[in-house]
């Protein structure tokens, strides 16, 4: 090669390189995600945000409180969202209403929930003929609501239901006598018994298998191939941000101090025990807690499959993206 053939390639090779780097960086997929409401059950996706696993997938994700996990799963099924944090119940109660959701993931498989009462609600025959809170009808702080009654040998017709919205109003409401009782999960169970709220039944403490809180999607993104490759990456960061949660706890606490407002560090403690002892490192479903959950639904579909999908994560594990984690993390 002469010399002057030898200084072009290098010229063509410089301006190459020079393009490259000041080409604009690939857009990212727009992915918009809902929570029924700030908890601990939700650190595995602030940990896919902290941890850039989204931006490594991919993905500019949006996490939108939807004050409800049942007014999420309506706005899921409308099209607002490509993904919602919400229990197995909200997915039945709209799929028998002619939705068509599926359950893909789950972040938590027992029952997250103690029933507390109002100021001078102690027993049953206390909160009889009362009104008690929940976020919004069908959702899992409404289902579970049946077996909490139950421990008091009370029913559904025994009180009347009212939607409150999300954590901080239900807790402000049973302080303040508007309801006779409601659902909390984390924070807000520990913010309702620093506060003396008085607790009726306390379902956590039963470790009742239950899909509590889950990643839910369309059926029909599901069968769209570019749709089903985002909600595919959206899973891995969800994984990816569950390890780093359960194998690294000061990062993890940094996240629920940022994430969960109005805290003290012995909340985010209490919180983060709770998420490590319950979250599942896989984000697998439960089937039993899902039989439990579809047995509170008589009258409809009993199969599993009418709600839960499976597939993306048979996926991800047939690639060796889970053996990949289990060697990043150390967790064999």
């Amino acid at each position: 090669m002469t010399t002057i053939s030898r200084r072009a390639s290098r010229i063509i090779t410089a301006l190459a390189a020079l393009l490259v780097t000041s080409a604009p960086a690939a857009a990212q997929q727009e992915f918009k995600a809902g929570i029924s409401d700030p908890v601990n059950t939700v650190l595995a996706w602030w940990m896919g945000e902290a941890g850039g696993f989204y931006g490594a997938q991919g993905l500019k994700v949006s996490v939108l409180n939807m004050e409800g996990g049942s007014r999420g799963a309506a706005a899921l099924r409308d099209g607002q969202l490509d993904a919602m944090h919400v229990g197995l119940s909200s997915v039945i109660r709209l799929n028998r209403a002619g939705g068509d959701l599926r359950l893909i993931g789950s972040l938590s498989n027992v029952i997250r929930f103690t029933f507390f009462s109002a100021p001078g609600v102690k027993t049953a025959a206390d909160l009889k003929g009362g009104m008690v809170g929940v976020s919004t009808f069908g959702s899992e702080s409404d289902t579970t609501v049946t077996l909490a009654l139950a421990r008091l040998r009370l029913t559904r017709a025994d009180i009347t239901l009212k939607e409150l919205g999300g954590g901080p109003a239900r807790l402000a409401a049973v302080k303040a006598g508007d309801v006779k009782a409601t659902m909390l999960n984390e924070p807000f169970n520990t913010f309702a018994r620093e506060q003396g709220v008085n607790v009726l039944v306390d379902l956590a403490a039963e470790q009742v298998p239950w899909v509590f809180s889950g990643i839910t999607v369309r059926t029909s993104s599901l069968k769209n191939p570019r749709e089903r490759e985002g909600i595919k990456r959206f899973l891995k960061a969800n994984i990816e941000g569950n390890y780093l949660a359960l194998t690294n706890e000061r990062r993890a606490k940094e996240v629920l101090t940022k994430e969960l407002h109005n805290t003290t560090p012995r909340i985010i403690d209490i919180a983060y025990d709770d998420f490590k002892q319950q979250s599942p490192l896989n984000i697998e479903p439960s089937q039993k807690g899902a039989e439990n959950i579809l047995a509170q639904f008589p009258g409809g579909s009993s199969r599993i499959e009418d709600y839960i999908d499976m597939s993306l994560l048979e996926e991800i594990k047939q690639e060796g993206f889970i053996a990949e984690m289990e060697r990043k993390y150390n967790k064999r």
